[in-house]
Order: C-alpha cells, then structure tokens, then sequence
C-alpha cells in the first residue's frame, strides 16, 4: 500500500493500527488512499484473526483534512462523481466494519477526515486535535455520512452550527458535546487507543461481534425491534465455546482462553 500503512500486533492478538500515510499532505485522501482504505476495509473484515482496529493519522499535524483539494483541482463532474462513488463505498465498509475501530486523533481531522472519525466506533483525541466539517464553505456538502452522525452524535442543534458555518471544534468542546470519548496529552492518543484496544481484546471475539451489531443496528430501530436484535444475538452466543469457557475461568479463577467459537 502506498498511503497506508497496517501494523498487526506481533504477539497474536488481534490488535492492528491502521495509520494514513500522507503526512506531507496532512493526510488527505485522494483518490488511491479512498481505493486502498476500501480494499483493506473489504479485506480486513475476513480477517478472523483480527479483533479491533485502531485508525491513525502519519505524521502528528493531522489525522486527515479530508478530501485533496489540490487532486480535485480541476476534476470533471463525471470524474468527480466515479471519486464519490468510491468515498460511499469505503465508509460503508467502515460503518459495517465487524470488529471494534477506534479512532486516534492528533491535531487536525476535518471534512473528510472528520467524517472517517465519527465513522469509528468512537474517538480518542489529543489535546491538540481540532474537528470540523469544512464542506459548505468550499460549496458542497458533507458526503461521509458527517451530517447525520453528528446530528446524533453532538444534537441536531449543535450539527447544523458546526455544518453551516464549517467552524472548528478543539478538543475539549468536542468531549463536552459527546463527540469523542477522551481528550488526552499531545502525542499520546495512539497509546491511549491501543490501551483501550487491549481492554477490548481480553473480552470475548464473538461476543464483541455481536455487541457491535446489536448497537449500529438497534440504533436505527424502535426500541422493541432493537431489543430483539439483542436477544437474537444474545442466543447465538448460549450455544459458543467461549461461554463455558468465560464461566469456568470465572469460577476457576482464571484468565480465560478464548477459542473464537
């Protein structure tokens, strides 16, 4: 991959980080790091071995400034809808991404790139970081899913504000308005992620999984078909080696060895 880069964890279990590598660009996406973003997203939800993914930014300034501008320079309307038709496709694959995703942000996630950090799970963001979604003010509109996940993430007020006027969030607003989990020191929310990322690992693969979907999908339903997702994926799990294997550790005391069925 020439823009991205993917470190799986040496010691087997199940972490990787996922950095954009455009460090000079401020990680911008053009179109190849779109194409690889949706090729490794596609790819990586096979990986059974795989258990969270943590998704970073090269470089320190930036965890990306969203789409490049200087690529788009010039772009036709036809050129520029194929690039979006790709854009769709890659945050789809993140939205149904199977595994937990955690973005760790450093300095500067806008359009775009604010766009891919809502799109995580959640967001671990240094005391640096700055989100926004620029979009109106270069005359489009945010196309990443930004609008109604910020509406549900932040409120429908407070999204418009941040949509209408492309003004930016520091990262002490954005953890008060409920967009990210933790604010943390300059140059540590990589670790802090991966330390969360371990507290995930310990937990069971399958149950996770399914915690996941009863969440992305629950979210969009009433309460009562929301709840039946839950107990759907909640009988699944009755039947898995790691439920006896989680109940004899308890009373064992011990660690439980999770086979991942």
């Amino acid at each position: 991959m020439e823009t991205l880069k993917l470190d799986e964890a040496g010691d087997g279990s199940g972490g990787a980080i996922l950095t954009l590598n455009r460090p000079a660009a401020l990680n911008a996406l053009n179109t190849l790091m779109i194409e690889e973003l949706l090729s490794l997203f596609h790819e990586q939800a096979y990986n059974e071995a795989l258990r969270c993914l943590v998704i970073t930014g090269a470089g320190g300034r930036a965890f990306s400034t969203g789409g490049d501008l200087k690529e788009r320079n010039g772009m036709s309307n036809d050129q520029w809808r194929h690039q979006h038709h790709l854009i769709e496709e890659m945050f789809e694959a993140l939205w149904n991404f199977p595994v937990p995703t955690i973005a760790a942000v450093e300095g500067f996630a806008y359009a775009g790139g604010c766009e891919l950090a809502l799109g995580t799970d959640f967001i671990i963001a240094a005391e640096t970081a700055e989100f926004a979604v620029k979009e109106v003010t270069r005359g489009i509109m945010p196309g990443g899913g930004g609008i109604h996940r910020l509406a549900r993430t932040i409120g429908v007020p407070r999204a418009s504000e941040m949509i209408y006027t492309g003004r930016a969030l520091n990262a002490d607003q954005a953890y008060a308005w409920g967009m990210v989990n933790r604010v943390v020191p300059t140059g540590r929310a990589l670790a802090v992620a991966q330390e969360i990322a371990n507290d995930i690992l310990a937990s069971a693969p399958l149950a996770v999984r399914a915690a996941k979907i009863a969440i992305n999908r629950g979210i969009d339903c009433d309460s009562r078909t929301a709840y039946a997702i839950d107990i759907a994926a909640y009988n699944q799990l009755i039947g898995s080696e790691d439920r006896l294997e989680g109940i004899a550790a308890f009373n064992e005391k011990r660690r439980p060895v999770w086979k991942n069925r």
